[in-house]
């Protein structure tokens, strides 16, 4: 393994090793904090960040408003003082050391408001802003406004390229690095396009290759690329460390720092990611952003799958093969599915999945009395935790609304990752991870159930292990 060299980013010479900002309350400004005081870069998650009341427990994120854009309101309180409090805990944690970043995503409802509240009230605490989920062309105006660097997150070259010529462009001097996130590997939310095979991964080098030729020719040949999504051991990519043509490389590990002594997550989900295996983390599009998504297949994943097989197309009127009569509603209104599918449908119903759901694409969803209680209820209590929901359809316009149905296929997504995050249940609910996380299970590192501190796994990174 060939020694990391310290790498110049947000202004300092830090170890070429970043913490990956990871969902509500995953990492924090204890993780974040460690990080940076081992000489890394830590990023702490602002995506409805926890505040704590003045015995330290954190503020439970309740909603009284009448209306989403009211619940809205609420939660944009409740980001901007949690992204506060924690950029105070790293900055107390980090004694000087490091670099602190914040991740948001650029899709989380009221992002620019949250993030202009965050940096004027925590200035001189967070040093870079990393940020993904969409296309992100204001970050670089906002940052530069506080003196922050940027950091944005892209799959592709061409996603760099048209944020660059659109934005980036203006605000050079304040892009600290370019985030290449695997769209197949990464954990949480994924980039990938519509032109890309989701069953077929491809070399991550070739893009990074690609994205960096696309950086020398806009003048930004000393500026890092920063790889993410399925690093584990460093010693695996070594041809990629002082390649000259790859330029200067950092590397981001979002899923290994979930097993540290400082990562925030129950003890019951560090115990589950030793126990998982090859194939554990699932790919899926049923994410409310509408971006692919990669997560644990657990129970919460396996009854998304399952009522989303329980799915029929239908029409409005008898059309072609769809002449047979189904009653929809409590009035039973009419609509047509084939024969074939008539008769799985009648079958599920004659299972207990008798509520028949409408999609926003001409198709019915079969579930139990007690689920479509829940969506429903889920769905009227949406807070607008993204700038537009496929699950509620609420979006960030005049009228509040996407203009589509919304789509029971989905959930909501602020609500089980707020349950996860402070909970020890793991099983019910959305568990994002890394392609790689079943290898905690035969690294020798964490045998016997070892959970090292980050000051202990920033050591073993650098040895490649």
């Amino acid at each position: 393994m060939k020694a990391l060299k310290p790498l110049v980013i947000a202004g300092r010479e830090v170890l070429p090793l970043i913490e990956g900002g990871k969902g509500i309350s995953v990492s924090n400004g204890e993780s974040s904090g460690a990080w940076a005081a081992a000489g890394a870069i830590g990023t702490f998650s602002g995506v409805n960040a926890d505040s704590f009341d003045p015995d330290g427990h954190p503020v439970p994120q309740a909603y009284r408003g009448k209306t989403r854009r009211e619940r809205q309101q609420e939660l944009v309180a409740f980001s901007i003082q949690g992204g506060i409090t924690q950029a105070q805990v790293a900055h107390e944690q980090s004694r000087g050391q490091g670099r602190i970043h914040m991740n948001i995503l650029w899709e989380m409802g009221g992002a620019e408001t949250i993030l202009h509240g965050v940096l004027e009230g925590a200035r001189n605490l967070i040093h870079g802003v990393t940020c993904g989920a969409g296309m992100p062309y204001r970050i670089a105006e906002i940052c530069a406004h506080y003196n922050v660097h940027y950091y944005p997150i892209v799959s592709s070259a061409r996603a760099f390229r048209a944020l660059w010529l659109r934005a980036y462009h203006k605000f050079s001097a304040m892009l600290g690095a370019v985030v290449y996130e695997d769209p197949w590997r990464a954990g949480g939310h994924n980039g990938l396009s519509n032109s890309e095979d989701p069953e077929r991964p491809e070399d991550p080098f070739p893009r990074v290759l690609a994205l960096r030729q696309m950086m020398n020719s806009f003048g930004l040949a000393t500026t890092p690329i920063v790889m993410a999504g399925g690093v584990w051991y460093l010693r695996e990519w070594t041809d990629w460390v002082d390649n000259p043509d790859l330029g200067p490389i950092a590397f981001q590990f979002g899923t290994r720092p979930l097993l540290t002594q400082e990562s925030p997550i129950a003890l019951a989900w560090k115990k589950k990611l030793l126990s998982l295996k090859a194939g554990d983390v699932f790919l899926n599009r049923f994410s409310p952003t509408g971006f692919y998504s990669s997560a644990v297949n657990n129970r919460f994943i396996q009854e998304l799958r399952e009522r989303s097989e329980r799915q029929v197309a239908y029409l409005q009127h008898p059309v072609g093969e769809h002449v047979a009569e189904f009653p929809v509603g409590p009035r039973g209104r009419p609509v047509y599915l084939s024969p074939g599918e008539k008769a799985r449908a009648e079958g599920w119903i004659a299972a207990g999945f008798t509520e028949v759901l409408k999609t926003p694409e001409n198709t019915l969803v079969f579930v139990t009395p007690e689920r479509a209680d829940q969506i429903l209820r889920d769905q009227i209590g949406c807070m607008g935790c993204l700038s537009a929901c496929i699950f509620s359809n609420w979006a960030q316009n005049e009228a509040g609304t996407t203009g589509k149905k919304a789509d029971p296929r989905s959930f909501c997504i602020q609500k089980t990752l707020q349950a996860i995050s402070h909970s020890d249940d793991c099983d019910n609910q959305l568990m994002f991870a890394g392609h790689n996380a079943y290898r905690f299970a035969d690294d020798p590192f964490y045998a016997g159930g070892f959970i090292p501190t980050v000051g202990q796994l920033i050591e073993r990174l650098q040895t490649g292990d």
